[in-house]
């Protein structure tokens, strides 16, 4: 085995005298709930009901709606309009929907309007002030960052905003498990954390090959996958991590040569599996020749993985044949290749039956004379992210050379995360539900008849963690 914006609440203004206003507001707000109570819904009802309502247009209150009262009996126009408008929130009863309490509040005398209480938002785009290289200028982490911000990225910002409005920035709540060569995730002994991950975003882990509690990396591989998954994001250092707000299981897997056994690996999945783990990143491939049956041990801890709802992501390998290596080969796991910055097959990214997605891996563009989109005769830039800077765990910076479907694979498990988090799908939706959502909402590549070659396509984040599209919950 080796590696390869705060909502804004409308103004309100009140009426010049509040003590008529009020009594026929309560009168109003009496009547609705009197009116919401008679056909009230069962609990449960009630719960889809007002979730219903958030999901089908998050662009206004699911709670209450604004009323304007007529302007009194005497008063003419001119004299109606210098006056403050009479206004008043009225809250829809508990079961009832924001357009059953409209139709109602409209029909009451004396009810000159009655509205849906619309949310303002922020007009700045949420961009994170990540400098990218040392002293570079605030946001300059897009000049790097290809691969999620950019014509063939992953598209970050806009699922970065979805998250935000569906208050689990980042994919906050969420764990991934990242089983690789340990992540600097600690000051301990010679090992240092990383300067762009947060002490407070990891859950205990573990060391499967020095047998102890304190998965440090030693390689330097398993703290770039980890970062390209939740680096610290927006904090004025390094680089951004596409599931920023997602908490990170450590999981020492495999050595300081980033090489491991397929009994260690297994041992790693059923442990993150037993301690909440919701998604497993597997940044590693066997040699070609493996099968299925060499490795029973792990495709049994895989099956397990499934079977308690947890997503496992993995590389399809870096040999550039037409066929997926194990264990991204396996039942029930996302098999992922890589692409290039100009939104071409890697050159050695596998492909075959069985891949799931594409994702940004870096390098150069596999030989495709049918795909408009290749030119293997130009280089391509690499995947950037904190990690060591040689070979020491104590140096830390943003070394090239990193690419592979090592590379590609974290992007995916990040993905999963933000799709659980943004609850698009529902509270606890299947590992088969999340794929299916993956590869429906994946931007199509290729050309000339090789559109196979990319799987359901190029993983596009903000299209998954939009509301609505293919398998969204909506009531």
């Amino acid at each position: 085995m080796h590696t390869v914006g705060p909502h804004l609440r409308p103004a309100r203004t009140r009426g010049a005298r509040c003590a008529p206003l009020l009594s026929a507001v309560v009168a109003l707000a009496s009547a609705l709930a009197l009116a919401g109570a008679a056909a009230a819904a069962p609990p449960a009802a009630a719960a889809r009901a007002a979730r219903a309502a958030r999901t089908a247009d998050p662009a206004y209150s699911s709670t209450h709606v604004v009323v304007g009262l007529a302007p009194r009996h005497g008063l003419g126009a001119d004299a109606a309009a210098a006056r403050p408008a009479r206004t008043a929130v009225v809250r829809v009863p508990r079961g009832g929907s924001i357009a059953a309490s409209l139709a109602r509040l409209r029909r009451t005398p004396g009810v000159e309007w009655a509205v849906p209480d619309y949310r303002a938002h922020a007009a700045a785009r949420f961009v994170p002030d990540d400098p990218g290289r040392a002293h570079g200028a605030p946001g300059a982490w897009q000049e790097l960052q290809w691969n999620l911000a950019g014509p063939f990225s992953v598209n970050a910002p806009e699922a970065w905003e979805n998250l935000i409005a569906d208050g689990r920035p980042g994919g906050a709540g969420v764990t991934v498990a990242v089983l690789d060569t340990g992540v600097a995730y600690a000051n301990r002994g010679p090992f240092r954390r990383s300067p762009d991950l947060s002490p407070f975003q990891f859950v205990k882990g573990y060391d499967f090959v020095s047998r102890n509690p304190f998965p440090n990396d030693r390689n330097g591989h398993g703290t770039f996958v980890a970062s390209t998954i939740a680096e610290e994001t927006n904090n004025g250092d390094g680089l951004t991590g596409l599931a920023y707000g997602a908490k990170l299981m450590p999981v020492r897997v495999l050595d300081s040569e980033g090489e491991g056994e397929a009994s260690t690996i297994a041992e790693g999945v059923r442990f993150a599996v037993r301690h909440g783990a919701q998604v497993i990143n597997l940044s590693l491939e066997f040699s070609p020749g493996i099968t299925a049956s060499d490795i029973p041990e792990l495709i049994s801890a895989l099956r397990f993985a499934h079977h308690h709802g947890v997503v496992v992501v993995a590389a399809a390998g870096n040999e550039g044949r037409t066929a997926i290596a194990y264990p991204a080969r396996a039942p029930f796991v996302v098999s992922v290749g890589a692409t290039t910055e100009r939104g071409c097959l890697a050159s050695y990214s596998n492909d075959g039956t069985g891949l799931a997605l594409v994702a940004p891996g870096g390098g150069t563009d596999a030989n495709l004379p049918g795909d408009p989109n290749c030119h293997p005769e130009d280089s391509g830039r690499d995947i950037f992210q904190v990690t060591f800077t040689g070979s020491s765990p104590r140096r830390f910076g943003l070394p090239s050379g990193y690419e592979g479907t090592s590379m590609a694979t974290p992007h995916v498990s990040a993905a999963a995360a933000l799709v659980i988090a943004s609850g698009v799908l529902g509270p606890h939706p299947s590992p088969a539900q999340i794929v299916t959502r993956l590869k429906a909402t994946a931007q199509k590549l290729g050309g000339g008849g090789d559109e196979k070659l990319y799987g359901a396509g190029l993983l596009n984040v903000a299209a998954a963690t939009a509301p609505g599209g293919p398998g969204a919950v909506t009531g």
